[in-house]
């Protein structure tokens, strides 16, 4: 494995984040191309082409000694101890010029509820992070992440351990691994990750249980090392010290909600939740991207890991809906086969409903990441969001739906507000289903009643999109496209 350089001696900086060690950097490390049987590249190599977007990628490992920090509910954690050696890797997706490069860096805490890496808030926001100029950096702080990797490819990651050995089998290093992968970006020793691209705010983020785990981060560990300007809860998180002296923003599905009902906190000057009426914990648009990368570089678990859905349980940090057989979420059903679980090519088999939430969760996300710059940047707070309307608290929660079956309250996309189909964040059966929602369009005669013209179906699109941009929900470039994908489309013709 072909090595550029490697970095002096972990060492003390003097800056935001100064009591966070810097870690040893080894790479760029060298790569085949993604999909050579050898697996000599990185698991999970974007499939994106990041060269025709201006992008490049690359993987380093990082290394030094961790330590263990209690994390008492939204309080401030003490040292346990230290001296703990670790060493794991990072993955770089960022512009290839300084030129286009827009000073803001998005630290992913990668989840692996599935049994190995998955970074899934890149797959929501690629699109708008590769034309905006941001950067994305991807990270392995859990003993599953690492475990996977060494599974798939010994030869490329043999080496790599955040257990300390095999001692410390809970995540305990996780919370100062991801510090020091942050402070790697913040502060570049001898081997500059960033390429030497001038780094102006870095923000952690991590979806369901990586959310539940920047939760306790931000809360406990934060306030000893401050590497972080802004933290992105997606998709899950518990419950957030009103002390912080930095932007928290949650953002949550249809699904999360069910689960955070009971313990919504208000917006205040530093804190953020938007929740997207209609959406999923795993919509179309993660289910369309995992499934690129998994035939290339196929399913590696780490040994010993047994998955939440085999053990009935919801992944930490994130929402479970009903149990299977009860109503779900209250939605009426439009006569979907339980035991067949799909519509068209979206559905995953076995589940009660058609799964995968069609609702574009990631134009809101999109929306949020820009106005978290301008957040942390120069304080401008962004706009707050009504809630999803609640039937009855929970947990889990029951989520006011019309007649149709589609939640009441949110943010409400065009595909949610001007619906051709029933798009929820619930679903009943084996495995994951409660996490995919579901989608199950309307008929025909119910999209004539609706829409007795495609101008009227327009009209009413264009009517949403121009509303949600002037909130701020939504970018342009986002409206844009739902107005084209309804321009484009049948209904009503």
């Amino acid at each position: 494995m072909a090595v550029a350089a490697v970095a002096a001696a972990a060492s003390l900086v003097d800056v935001r984040g100064a009591t966070v060690p810097m870690p040893t950097v080894t790479g760029p490390l060298g790569a085949s191309a993604a999909g050579d049987p050898a697996r000599d590249y990185p698991l999970n190599a974007s499939v994106v082409d990041l060269k025709g977007r201006g992008y490049l990628e690359q993987e380093f490992f990082i290394e030094g000694t961790a330590s263990r920090f209690t994390t008492p509910p939204q309080a401030t954690g003490t040292v346990v101890d230290g001296g703990h050696p670790y060493k794991t890797r990072i993955i770089v997706r960022r512009p290839a010029t300084a030129a286009r490069f827009n000073g803001t860096v998005l630290v992913e805490w990668n989840n692996v509820t599935a049994g190995r890496d998955l970074d899934i808030d890149w797959f929501q926001t690629y699109d708008h992070l590769t034309r905006s100029g941001y950067a994305w950096v991807g990270v392995t702080p859990q003993w599953v992440g690492v475990g996977a990797l060494k599974a798939w490819s010994p030869a490329r990651y043999g080496t790599l351990n955040v257990t300390h050995g095999g001692t410390l089998a809970n995540d305990e290093l996780s919370y100062d691994v991801f510090s020091q992968a942050g402070q790697a970006v913040r502060n570049p020793g001898d081997v500059n990750v960033m390429g030497g691209l001038r780094v102006e705010r870095v923000f952690a983020t991590g979806h369901s249980q990586s959310a539940g785990r920047l939760g306790t981060y931000v809360n406990s560990v934060h306030p000893l090392g401050k590497v972080f300007d802004a933290v992105i809860l997606h998709g899950g998180g518990g419950r957030v010290r009103a002390d912080l002296d930095i932007p928290v923003w949650k953002l949550l599905a249809e699904t999360d909600v069910q689960n955070q009902a009971a313990n919504r906190q208000p917006d205040t000057k530093l804190f953020r939740t938007w929740e997207v009426a209609g959406s999923s914990h795993v919509d179309l648009r993660f289910r369309t991207y995992s499934t690129q990368f998994g035939p290339r570089d196929g399913s590696p678990t780490a040994p010993g890991f047994v998955s939440a859905a085999s053990r009935g349980a919801p992944p930490s940090g994130s929402a479970t809906g009903p149990s299977r057989g009860a109503a779900a979420g209250g939605v009426p059903s439009l006569g979907a086969s339980p035991s067949s679980g799909t519509r068209g090519t979206t559905g995953a088999p076995g589940c009660d409903r058609p799964s995968y939430s069609h609702i574009p969760f990631y134009q809101v996300f999109n929306a949020a990441i820009d106005h978290l710059v301008r957040w942390a940047k120069d304080g401008t707070p962004p706009p707050s969001a009504p809630p999803l309307e609640i039937a009855t608290v929970g947990p889990p929660a029951v989520i006011a739906r019309d007649a149709d079956g589609n939640a009441l309250g949110g943010i409400r996309l065009s595909q949610h507000a001007v619906p051709t189909a029933v798009n929820t964040g619930v679903n009943t059966g084996p495995g994951f289903c409660r996490l995919n929602g579901s989608h199950e369009p309307f008929t025909a005669d119910r999209l004539a009643s609706l829409y007795p013209s495609h101008a009227a179906y327009v009209g009413a699109v264009k009517e949403v999109a121009a509303r949600n941009l002037r909130a701020g929900y939504i970018l342009k470039v986002d409206a844009d496209a739902t107005i084209a994908e309804a321009e484009q489309s049948n209904l009503g013709r």
